[in-house]
């Protein structure tokens, strides 16, 4: 290596040590930036139910205090975790199918009208159908298995993934399909390359509102037949009256929702990069 590669290396490096600081320190500001408000509101939450446990304004047996709480939670962290563990798994194969039915539906839709015509009425009657009326139904047709929970995850999650993308489908600028079309490309290649893309910022805001209906799904399964799950977990603890136990499993279902939502943000930041809700300086005007 020649003596002038030398003596720019120290100098190169430091160069991209000093860019990638600022940047670090920027990202971590960011994220205190965007953290510290949740945070400080959970603060209070947490704040509030102490106080009112401590004070006694309500009964014990009716709200435990975050402590006893705890204490179950570290007490009996196999029991929980077993049963956490089997509603995560309801919930993610249920997102999962209802993602995949989902796209394949809209994008059905989209290019027939027909469809578009037929299909919409009757999802619009499903999702207006409340799931726990039809719940014992799918206990009934597919026994105590895992079977109906997933359905239900499935078919509450389907609605918002459906919709969104839908609508991400439509919104693509017509000048763009008829510059595509001009230039001789085939549906195929305009669906991939220009409409598939665009519908993007659509999805994953139909996807946000889905994993989270799908742990609610799963849940409301377990509450009608099941043998675990933290659903079932639930159920028998409002019929113990063991309230601790309860808000326990509403803790940690809480926690799944909350983390695959995060799951499914960090993922479109993977994905969308370009677009402008994940740009970090966003431009706003106010009027």
């Amino acid at each position: 290596m020649s003596q002038s590669a030398l003596r720019t290396t120290p100098v190169e490096t430091a160069g991209v040590a000093d860019r990638q600081a600022p940047r670090l320190h920027r990202r971590a500001a960011d994220v205190a930036e965007r953290s510290w408000r949740p945070v400080a509101l959970l603060v209070v939450c947490f704040a509030a139910w102490w106080l009112i446990a401590a004070t006694e304004l309500v009964q014990p047996y009716l709200v435990p205090s975050p402590g006893r709480t705890l204490d179950v939670i570290l007490d009996k962290p196999d029991y929980l975790w077993q049963h956490t563990w089997v509603t995560t798994y309801e919930t993610l194969l249920g997102f999962v199918i209802a993602v995949a039915v989902g796209i394949f539906s809209a994008v059905v839709m989209v290019y027939s009208s027909t469809v578009e015509k037929t299909l919409y009425p009757i999802l619009l009657f499903a999702q207006v159908v409340p799931k726990i009326a039809i719940a014992p139904l799918f206990v009934v047709w597919l026994g105590f298995g895992i079977a109906p929970k997933i359905l239900i995850a499935v078919l509450i999650a389907f609605f918002p993934v459906v919709i969104s993308m839908v609508t991400g489908l439509k919104a693509v600028d017509p000048e763009m399909l008829q510059l595509s079309a001009t230039m001789g490309a085939s549906p195929w290649q305009t669906f991939r390359k220009i409409r598939f893309p665009a519908s993007l910022p659509h999805l994953f805001s139909g996807l946000k509102v889905a994993v989270t209906l799908a742990v609610t799904g799963a849940v409301v399964g377990e509450f009608v037949g099941a043998n675990e799950g933290l659903g079932y977990v639930i159920l028998q603890a409002n019929g113990n009256l063991d309230t601790p136990m309860l808000f326990a499993g509403l803790l940690v279902m809480s926690l799944i929702g909350v983390v695959l939502f995060v799951l499914v943000e960090i993922a479109e930041k993977v994905f969308l990069p370009w677009h402008a809700s994940r740009r970090d300086v966003a431009a706003t005007t106010a009027y």
